[in-house]
This record gives C-alpha cells, structure tokens and sequence, in this order.
C-alpha cells in the first residue's frame, strides 16, 4: 500500500498581529513626543469677533516696520528706532516694573513673518507674560 502524503492547503491570510505591534509603538511614540513639541511663543490670538482692548493703563507698543526696523513705544513717551538688545533690555525693566501691562506687537503687512516672530522671541526673553497682536479692522462690505 502505497502511502499518499497529502498537501496541506494554502493559506490566504494575512498576519495582521506584526502590523498591530508596529502601530502600538509609533502610538506610544507620538504621544510621548507631542508634548514636547510645543516650544513655540505663547501668544494670545483674538477671536473673530475681536474688540478693542479696555485696559487702565498705557499699552507698550512694538512696531516693526516694512523694512524690518523696530520701533518702541513705552507708555507715553514718543516712539523711538531700537535694536534687538535694546528692545530686549527696554521691555524687561518696564515689564518687572509694570507686570499688568499689555504688550503688543504690531508689523507691517508686507514685512516677512520671521520679523515678527524674531520680536515674540524677545518678548519672550524678556519675560513678558502676555502678548497681543494689533491689526486693523477689515472692511465690512
């Protein structure tokens, strides 16, 4: 009697146990690493329906212009051309002064947004609690 070994049959299946592994650790990877990615400036953006700021005293303005020069205006006194370290050094007396103040930081249409961004920097070297971004009304049409 010849003995007939038989085949087994083919499976058709995928092993799905690998790809779940590999999901799990890229998970546990993103949030591990999210929390740590938020470095940014903390800045305060208004909602749609922004009004105009109600505060007691005299806001300091930081202005950038077109070309990228900076601009400071310190409670009431006239606005002065800066640079970055004086701008740095200005601000952080005033706001350890003054910590209720707002400071807000207004740039030209056309300068580039690494402009601005370079100013939120040094707010935020000097400490300043909060910043706020000026800009003008849209027209309503």
């Amino acid at each position: 009697m010849a003995t007939r070994r038989r085949r087994r049959a083919l499976k058709a299946e995928i092993n799905v146990v690998p790809y779940i592994d590999v999901t799990l650790v890229l998970l546990i990877i993103f949030m591990i690493t999210t929390p740590m990615l938020n470095l940014g400036v903390d800045i305060e953006l208004p909602q749609s329906d922004a009004r105009s700021l109600d505060v007691d005293s005299e806001p300091v303005l930081v202005t950038v212009d077109v070309h990228g020069g900076l601009f400071l205006t310190l409670g009431g006194e006239p606005r002065e051309s800066v640079d970055a370290q004086t701008l740095l050094t200005k601000i952080g007396a005033f706001v350890r002064a003054n910590p209720q103040v707002p400071v807000l930081v207004g740039g030209d249409a056309r300068v580039d947004y690494s402009s601005v961004y370079q100013v939120l920097v040094l707010l935020q070297q000097a400490q300043v609690p909060k910043v706020g971004l000026m800009s003008q009304p849209g027209d309503e049409e």
